[in-house]
């Protein structure tokens, strides 16, 4: 192998243009593909920002010509050469350099390399735990090393536009106490305080209060937090949230300050310009049109409620549930009254699979006829009020739910989204953002049986339902707000509770008693007692954002080093085994063989 010597990069791969025919210049990178013409050499060398095709021409340069056959894939590279413009009829359109080349007049070998694991230059199946164990050769494939470059630009924008509007970023610590957000804490052991344990932060909740309190009046993070949880696409034990706070705001003025900070966002990452304000809705209304509190807004097919009509119809299946306290709803598939019985009986079991005890469907005919193994037991004024609700009309396909409200929003709900699936209607070009607001602020637990926050225990209960507060909890709507993108939640926050009597009231609902509370929030307790501001924030998931940008379909895809969904790391094998005398230090017993 060679050093650079007197070789300094004068160009990246992606610099050269047909002005620069007739310079000299010296690039350096990988070899992506190499190809022999009769003689002379073609290689496509990579960086970062791109390529550029350099040749070898025994005419030109013996010696490098002769070098240049031993070249294989991913051997790191530095050229000298002179820049010339390819032939019309060998352009290349779709390369930002393809109508220039490089004749190499000097070549030096940096590096060779083994046969990668899996090609770098052809877009193949590779299994993910492949692909995380050669991470670093993942990250060189264009479309990853994109996603990498659109991830700095969107951090770089999120902070030239908090910097502009007043913000601080301030760092808060990693090493905190547990205290019960909802998901498992990462315990870290203290090795000076024997018996006693660190929590890795879930979030930085507390501390970005605390500095509202401090007088910092408006703070930002883009910060690590962690979560013991079972993972999914759009989860990893360990996360990027991009964190705000701000001190005498309500709702209003906290929504205007983010659709301003995501407008720039999107125009600084894909060009697009948004328009705010964005759509809003209740937390109710979207839990009636949409069935779920974090709607995809990119088609139709809402939910519409049909109980009352159901609740006097002869199909008894349909009556038992109205009668019985449940609901019946339904969705018109617009256009798919030609779904095959196959196509019927997947739907079914896709139903089935998520808790439904079955699925009615109905095809719309001519003149309003039902073509539907239900269909008897309904008179013609029934189906035509059914079809009137449901906006229905020849060649359209309507799904019907049955049961508690809870199982017949969950069900048609992931109905909608499989048959816009199938239907194609999930455009990833497409970026729809509503606000969903109001959402009530407790809930239920029947396995605890006790009352939990929806969003956190330091939520605000909306002023008009405060005297419920103690009566009828679950009545009580809270000062939060989620925004949601495409049907994935990619934010959310609450003005905060700022008085001590307060947030006493709201933890004791929470079945959080006095001794309780100070033990896990003592300090907040007691801050709220020494001049706390009204206050409030809230924090996005800079993967999940990444992931919507980028159209990637996990976040894996936009993290430079994730963990795989057993929370593993192929790359480095974390987690491992720690020797015995680490775990004495710490005060842990080894009762697990080494």
């Amino acid at each position: 192998m060679e050093s650079m010597g007197n070789m300094i990069r004068t160009h990246s791969c992606n610099d050269l243009r047909k002005a620069n025919v007739g310079d000299e210049v010296v690039l350096m990178g990988w070899v992506l593909r190499r190809r022999d013409h009769g003689g002379v050499i073609f290689i496509d060398l990579r960086d970062r920002w791109g390529l550029t095709q350099i040749v070898f021409n025994p005419e030109t340069d013996p010696e490098a010509h002769a070098k240049a056959h031993q070249l294989r894939s991913e051997w790191v590279l530095a050229v000298r050469g002179k820049v010339e413009a390819r032939p019309d009829d060998m352009a290349n359109p779709k390369l930002a350099t393809g109508e220039i080349e490089v004749m190499v007049s000097e070549l030096r070998v940096l590096n060779s390399s083994d046969t990668p694991p899996f090609p770098l230059d052809e877009d193949i199946e590779v299994s993910d735990s492949l692909r995380l164990q050669y991470r670093y050769l993942d990250l060189r494939r264009p479309e990853m090393a994109a996603n990498m470059v659109m991830r700095h630009k969107a951090v770089q924008a999120i902070r030239t536009y908090l910097d502009d509007h007043g913000f601080l970023d301030i760092e808060t610590p990693m090493l905190t106490r547990s205290t019960p957000e909802g998901a498992r804490d990462y315990l870290v052991p203290s090795r000076v305080n024997a018996g006693r344990f660190y929590a890795l932060p879930q979030s930085p909740q507390l501390f970005k209060q605390l500095l509202m309190i401090a007088g910092m009046d408006r703070y930002y993070q883009i910060v690590k937090c962690f979560r013991d949880e079972d993972l999914r696409a759009d989860r990893q034990p360990e996360f990027t949230q991009i964190d705000m706070e701000l001190s005498f705001v309500d709702e209003e003025q906290i929504i205007t300050v983010t659709e301003g900070m995501i407008a720039v966002l999107f125009k600084k990452t894909l060009g697009l310009d948004l328009t705010p304000p964005f759509a809003r809705m209740t937390y109710d209304e979207a839990m009636s049109r949409y069935g779920t509190d974090r709607p995809d807004t990119r088609f139709a097919m809402e939910i519409v409620d049909l109980t009352a009509i159901a609740a006097t119809c002869g199909f008894k299946v349909f009556r038992e549930v109205a009668d019985g306290g449940g609901t019946v709803r339904a969705i018109n598939a617009r256009g798919c009254g030609s779904f095959s019985r196959k196509d019927l009986d997947d739907l079914t079991s896709f139903a089935v699979q998520l808790g439904a005890k079955g699925l009615a469907w109905v095809k719309m005919k001519a003149a309003g006829e039902w073509q539907s193994p239900i269909a008897k037991f309904f008179t013609d004024d029934e189906r035509a009020a059914i079809a009137r609700e449901l906006d229905a009309v020849e060649g359209d396909l309507f799904f019907f739910g049955a049961d508690k409200p809870a199982a017949v929003c969950q069900v048609l709900s992931e109905l909608r989204l499989e048959l816009a699936r199938r239907l194609g209607l999930l455009k990833k070009d497409v970026f729809n953002f509503t606000w969903v607001t109001d959402f009530p602020l407790v809930e239920y637990d029947d396995k605890e049986k006790r009352f939990q926050a929806l969003h956190h225990p330091f939520t605000a209960p909306r002023e008009a339902d405060v005297d419920r507060l103690e009566t009828d909890p679950a009545s009580v709507y809270s000062r939060a707000y989620d925004l949601v993108l495409n049907g994935t939640e990619i934010g959310g926050g609450s003005i905060r509770i700022h008085q001590r009597q307060m947030q006493a009231r709201v933890l004791k609902v929470l079945g959080i008693g006095e001794e309780e509370a100070r033990d896990k929030f003592g300090f907040l307790l007691r801050a709220l007692e020494l001049g706390a501001p009204p206050h409030g924030g809230l924090a996005f998931g800079l993967d999940r954002l990444m992931m919507i940008i980028t159209g990637s379909d996990s976040i894996r895809s936009v993290i430079a080093f994730p963990k795989t969904q057993k929370a593993t790391c192929p790359l480095t094998e974390a987690p491992a085994p720690v020797s015995r005398k680490q775990l004495t230090e710490l005060y842990l017993r080894p009762d697990w063989k080494e």
